[in-house]
């Protein structure tokens, strides 16, 4: 590998390659440095029943925009991986694979990014390594009994993988619901502990849910639309893209006999702990409430019926506390979602959650760019439908900065 390049992009997942496709097109000489392979993110941190949970007319990357025969589907993992690694190729994508960065820091008025294999030095670095980076783990979780099996979704793989016993899956999310189904129609006793998401249904009104949060403006809105920044960690809206698309949250788990129980508040002496299931179901209507009030909006914009309206108010019976081996609980599976993990790039351009202080991709730092990030302009920032737009401005600060 040559020890100089102008522009170093950092990760060849959709956000990285987007920025690629675009500095191409503007003849801007790059590299872009990945430590696993193409999309290795999709790879390797998703099951082996993945699909996507956006229909596949979304996936609106530069140059490879979805033409096929099912716009209305859910791409598996496979098929969307195999997509990328063929956009790369066809516009020739100057990608390194297993090319780790470990520092990213200054030198000598360049940027210096340490690899196991050397160092390379550049002029500008954009930093793309994805919205979901170091898996969160929420307080109490050391409590857990040392012969119960933890296992991160990342590592879940498929329902083979699981030791016998139930299992207890921690965050409801679209992972934790999705887990849940598959494992319960796979023969498993589960037990899903919730937190506050949003739903909605899967189609409505003639539409998929994401027709719906497109057109009315909701993955429009900026972190300064948000009640405060905590909130860019909020679940997206429950759903599932398996078996051509379904709905998939709190009651459906119930009615096919996935087991609820409240958020996670800790664990000890072999039992774990949950809030009331009640008041969390009730935290995601209200959620579910706040789309409804953006599709309403729609509707009444265009002068369509308002095609969808929230259930009464769920209430079940559900045990406060659980005894993992009077159970038979072996498997606890942590599906509590992602957080920033930038500690390898040594400069102070981060907020007080993590996540990188930028506008439009640039930091306070010259030369210094970030792609793919949650909220980076918009709610569908670091999305397959949305990620076009940020790199396409990205590219172009690049050029104007260079000159």
């Amino acid at each position: 590998m040559t020890d100089r390049v102008e522009v170093a992009v950092i990760g060849a997942g959709q956000a990285g390659l987007s920025t690629s496709w675009y500095l191409t097109q503007a003849g801007v000489e790059h590299v872009v440095l990945e430590a696993g392979r193409i999309a290795e993110t999709w790879r390797s941190r998703r099951w082996d029943s993945f699909c996507l949970v956006t229909p596949n007319w979304s996936v609106q990357l530069p140059g490879a925009t979805y033409d096929g025969p099912d716009p209305d589907g859910f791409m598996h993992r496979d098929e969307l991986v195999l997509r990328m690694q063929k956009w790369a190729a066809d516009f020739g994508a100057p990608v390194r694979g297993d090319c780790s960065v470990t520092s990213l820091a200054a030198a000598d008025g360049h940027f210096e990014l340490q690899m196991p294999n050397g160092k390379l030095r550049a002029r500008r670095v954009v930093v793309a390594t994805g919205g979901y980076q170091r898996p969160h783990l929420p307080p109490g979780c050391e409590g857990l009994p040392q012969d119960v099996a933890q296992v991160l979704a990342e590592d879940y793989g498929n329902p083979g993988n699981v030791a016998p016993g139930a299992v207890l899956i921690v965050g409801s999310g679209q992972t934790g619901c999705q887990l849940a189904e598959e494992l319960h129609n796979a023969g498993r006793r589960v037990v899903l502990a919730c937190g506050s998401a949003p739903w909605a249904p899967r189609r409505f009104g003639g539409h998929d849910l994401v027709w719906w949060l497109v057109e009315s403006g909701f993955t429009e809105r900026t972190v300064a639309d948000l009640p405060s920044p905590s909130a860019r960690l909020l679940s997206n809206p429950l759903a599932s893209g398996h078996d051509g698309g379904h709905d998939l949250h709190y009651r459906t788990l119930h009615d096919a006999g996935v087991e609820l129980v409240g958020r996670f508040t800790g664990a000890g002496d072999g039992k774990v702990h949950f809030s009331d299931v009640n008041d969390i179901v009730a935290g995601g209507d209200f959620l579910a409430g706040t789309l409804k009030k953006w599709f309403d909006a729609l509707c009444d914009k265009r002068g369509l019926p308002r095609p969808w309206e929230l259930p009464r108010r769920f209430e079940i019976a559900a045990p406060r506390e659980l005894d993992l081996e009077r159970e038979g609980i072996s498997t606890v599976i942590w599906t509590t979602g992602y957080r920033p993990d930038y500690d390898w790039v040594r400069f102070p351009v981060f907020d007080d959650m993590g996540y990188p202080v930028q506008t439009e991709g640039r930091s306070a730092v010259e030369g210094l760019y970030f792609m793919g990030v949650h909220f980076q302009q918009r709610s569908r920032s670091a999305t397959l439908y949305g990620v076009k737009d940020d790199a396409e401005v990205l590219a172009r600060h690049i050029v104007e900065d260079r000159k």
